[in-house]
């Protein structure tokens, strides 16, 4: 999509706190901003990406992220009428079950 620039100073502080936000390029770390913004990022992150990349950029995007939370997962899934199997990280999780926690 693209049809705005990324703004990574007006993305929340805490996403990026442990890189120098002004080394990431939108294009080049895309998975890496997706899955910050799914996983930690507020709502205002969430549309900040949305107007860059697009649904379909994000849901595709985070297909091949293996480690999405699965909360994420839930989401991205759900908003993008994408089926959780297509998903790495639902694969990973069915792969390597969890104890339960009671």
């Amino acid at each position: 999509m693209n049809s705005s620039v990324l703004d990574m100073e007006s993305l929340s502080p805490h996403l990026f706190w442990d890189v120098d936000k002004h080394s990431i390029k939108s294009d080049e770390n895309k998975q890496f901003i997706v899955q910050r913004v799914l996983d930690y990022g507020l709502l205002s992150d969430w549309v900040q990406i949305y107007h860059h990349y697009g649904l379909d950029e994000i849901a595709l995007t985070a297909m091949q992220i293996k480690d999405l939370d699965p909360k994420s997962l839930s989401f991205i899934s759900t908003i993008s009428n994408k089926p959780k199997e297509q998903f790495k990280s639902f694969i990973s999780m069915q792969a390597n079950p969890q104890h339960w926690i009671f």
